[in-house]
């Protein structure tokens, strides 16, 4: 009888949460614009790259950004954690470690997992790695 009160409790509680948590948000699809490519330009080997990238919304719903994530293990990712509303800007950030890089022309990938069509977008860090 307690597990049946409880499981009863639990549920009532559940339901009665607002309907705009980021897992309800994220089956509503909205556009973003994001810039494509950060050129950090020449950086010295063993730099950090630190690509900032502005994030908008451009459409009717919050944008989730779920994940952000690296092309290799060089590129650690950073983003805005709450839903960014409609008209609205977050961020994604990507540092770029560089100590095993060589000299010359290097790009690196980071991919962004959100409620958009297609839900994967990707943007370029690029830079020129110098002595």
């Amino acid at each position: 009888m307690r597990k049946l009160v409880f499981l009863g409790l639990a549920l009532s509680f559940l339901t009665a949460c607002g309907s705009d948590s980021p897992s309800e948000i994220v089956g509503y699809k909205t556009t973003m614009k994001i810039p494509s490519v950060f050129n950090a330009g020449k950086i010295a080997r063993g730099e950090v790259i630190h690509a900032n990238f502005v994030v908008e919304n451009t459409g009717d719903y919050p944008l989730v950004l779920s994940d952000v994530s690296g092309s290799c293990s060089c590129t650690v990712a950073d983003w805005s954690k709450d839903p960014i509303p409609p008209g609205e800007k977050g961020f994604v950030k990507a540092n770029v470690k560089t100590e095993a890089f060589s000299e010359g022309a290097v790009t690196r990938s980071v991919t962004i997992l959100s409620n958009t069509t297609p839900p994967n977008t990707k943007v370029v860090v690029e830079a020129t790695i110098i002595k």
